[in-house]
């Protein structure tokens, strides 16, 4: 699929999550959060929700928390126009609580047609909610920074949420180690190579 075809179908998407009406996230938000950037990214970040500056904005990761990603982003050459963001849920939780099972298994199929027109080799997953969609029965603290393929070829790399650091400043230091290793692993991807 071109990227152009891509495009497309990512908005006939964002289009069908903006009259959404599947679970009780849609009676409050003041706009849904479907996601934003390249559609033929090689990296898709995938965080838990919106929180209130996203749910104003209509974009994932524009608050305090967006601010750090996109500082981590431009320590390994990135930005956000060459990455996809998005979250597991695409409407705000009331005063930002996890979602709740029902609504993130209603929200899944919005994201896994996501993941299948972006195709991207490598998911980054922010926060143990999103890493535990994937990646169930991990411990952030212990699988954080380690790429891991699941049995149908994707390849994951568990990273903290940025929002972690905000309240920590001391795990800066560890966001930006974890974030330094993306590089390698793209390259490794792009060898084809299968050691994860």
């Amino acid at each position: 699929m071109d990227t152009a075809t891509k495009s497309v179908e990512l908005a006939k998407i964002a289009a069908e999550i903006a009259v959404c009406r599947n679970c009780k996230l849609c009676e409050k938000r003041s706009k849904t959060v479907p996601g934003i950037g390249s559609p033929s990214a090689e990296i898709l970040f995938i965080g838990e929700g919106p929180g209130k500056s996203e749910d104003l904005q209509g974009e994932p990761f524009v608050g305090a928390a967006g601010k750090f990603l996109n500082e981590m982003l431009a320590s390994i050459g990135l930005s956000r126009a060459d990455i996809f963001i998005a979250n597991v849920v695409k409407c705000r939780p009331p005063e930002n609580r996890d979602p709740e099972p029902i609504e993130v298994e209603t929200c899944w199929p919005f994201l896994a047609r996501q993941i299948a027109i972006i195709q991207p080799k490598l998911i980054a997953t922010l926060g143990r909610h999103s890493m535990n969609r994937f990646l169930p029965g991990l411990k952030i603290s212990a699988a954080h920074g380690q790429p891991k393929r699941r049995k149908d070829g994707q390849v994951f790399l568990p990273l903290y949420h940025p929002a972690a650091a905000l309240y920590s400043p001391s795990q800066r230091i560890v966001h930006l180690a974890d974030f330094a290793k993306i590089p390698a692993i793209l390259k490794k991807l792009e060898s084809q190579s299968t050691n994860f």
